[in-house]
């Protein structure tokens, strides 16, 4: 099966499959890493949510003393 003269117009179904395979290998590994910088931000916040609430604890139990 030769062409020969004739111009190749378009893209194989090999080549699309390769480029949707590394589109999602790429995805995948992005969702990932964006996963772990959420569970991060989320103890980050719980954190500073639990600092914030015993300094509010203290401040009124420092405002009834007085």
């Amino acid at each position: 099966m030769r062409r020969i003269g004739k111009t190749r117009k378009g893209f194989t179904l090999v080549e699309m499959v390769l480029v949707i395979a590394i589109i999602v290998i790429l995805t995948g590994v992005l969702v990932i890493g964006i996963g772990s910088y959420l569970n991060k931000a989320r103890a980050a916040a719980s954190s500073i949510t639990l600092h914030n609430s015993s300094v509010e604890a203290v401040n009124s139990e420092v405002d009834v003393q007085l």
